[in-house]
């Protein structure tokens, strides 16, 4: 299938899963660069096939002349126009495809380029994306480490101090215990059981 101008105007592209891709106005620009040229070499294939067809009728139409009478009017084309090569007019024609073909190549070689760096920027950005969520989730695991041994320094701390403040509780409770018994008072004596 030949690829037209209008091809060219007409595609669309998908959209890429990641907001990272071409810039859109730099494609549809290049894309312009395209068709210009395409528009231009068609249009310059197109007046030379009307040449070629003009020649050939011109040489169709001295053949059918025949004799003395063609060659009379052979010569004032010849030197008006130059010498008239129906395979100096192919070769031209052929050159003109070629070159045309030649420049669609290298859009077509362009684009590819411009794709495959598109994807390996692309690449790039997201393997650059999971190198710093790598760094960023190995950060917050060493500060999760840390605070969780604060954690538990704070609950050792805790039982140590419960611990101790117990200890000094029951050390209080049995003071008090020893010094509100009812004693002797001094100088006296303790009374004598009953009978």
């Amino acid at each position: 299938m030949a690829l037209t101008p209008e091809d060219i105007v007409n595609k669309r592209f998908q959209s890429t899963k990641f907001r990272e891709g071409y810039d859109q106005d730099e494609v549809d620009d290049f894309l312009d660069e395209v068709v210009v040229e395409m528009r231009r070499l068609a249009g310059e294939n197109e007046e030379l096939v009307q040449k070629i067809a003009a020649s050939a009728a011109r040489i169709s139409e001295l053949q059918r002349g025949g004799g003395a009478q063609s060659m009379v009017g052979v010569a004032p084309v010849a030197s008006a126009e130059g010498p008239v090569d129906t395979e100096n007019a192919n070769n031209l024609l052929q050159l003109a495809r070629r070159l045309h073909e030649e420049h669609v190549r290298e859009g077509i070689k362009k684009r590819d380029e411009l794709i495959a760096e598109g994807h390996a920027q692309a690449a790039r950005i997201v393997a650059e994306a999971e190198a710093e969520h790598r760094a960023h989730v190995a950060k917050l695991a060493g500060e999760r480490a840390a605070i969780e041994e604060s954690v538990e320094q704070l609950r050792n701390f805790e039982r140590e101090y419960r611990a101790s403040l117990k200890s000094f509780i029951s050390q209080q409770i049995s003071g008090l215990e020893s010094t509100s018994a009812p004693g002797p008072v001094p100088g006296t004596m303790p009374p004598s059981p009953a009978v």
